[in-house]
């Protein structure tokens, strides 16, 4: 069983950020346009549980790839820590239908370009999400190992966000609605 563990933080300015790991001699990585569809059943049962069933296609110079992840309910704890099942497909359509046959179906939808950066043994992520602004997410092995990156970063003084892009999303969108 595999465990995420990630502070989230909502930041002014990426560019910042940017130039700053660059300072660190952190190591660019990739830029990917990722698009992000969420699955459940009709009675919410992943959502009411905190859980998420999720197909994400990654564009990388206009090369796709896709993978499928579980990801299990938030664990107590002051940075972002749940149990994660990913692994890379190759047919997303034949998926998609499993999902169906499954009794899942398409629920949200969420798009944000991600910058990766390798900053020792973590891996710190610029995200630009169109209806949320900017985030950096620092994920890592061990929470220490987090701590010393959002130190030097010099993002100590920054809210860890708990809540998922795809909840932040999905309230966005029931906010703008009304």
């Amino acid at each position: 069983m595999c465990t995420e563990i990630e502070a989230k933080l909502k930041v002014d300015s990426l560019e910042e950020i940017e130039c700053k790991l660059a300072e660190l001699g952190a190591e660019f990585l990739v830029e990917q346009l990722q698009t992000d569809y969420f699955f459940d059943d009709v009675n919410s049962t992943l959502t009411k549980t905190d859980r998420c069933l999720r197909l994400r296609k990654q564009t990388v110079y206009k090369n796709e790839s896709f993978c499928l992840t579980y990801k299990g309910a938030k664990q107590k704890s002051n940075f972002k820590r749940r149990q994660e099942i990913e692994f890379e497909i190759k047919d997303a359509d034949s998926v998609r239908k499993l999902l169906s046959a499954l009794g899942y179906e398409e629920v949200l939808v969420v798009e944000k370009k991600r910058r990766l950066w390798q900053l020792g043994d973590c891996e710190v992520d610029l995200d630009e999400l169109p209806l949320l602004g900017d985030f950096v997410e620092i994920e890592g092995p061990d929470e220490e190992k987090i701590v010393t990156v959002q130190k030097s970063l010099e993002l100590t003084d920054l809210p860890h966000i708990t809540e998922s892009y795809a909840s932040l999303v999905a309230k966005k969108q029931i906010v703008n609605s009304k």
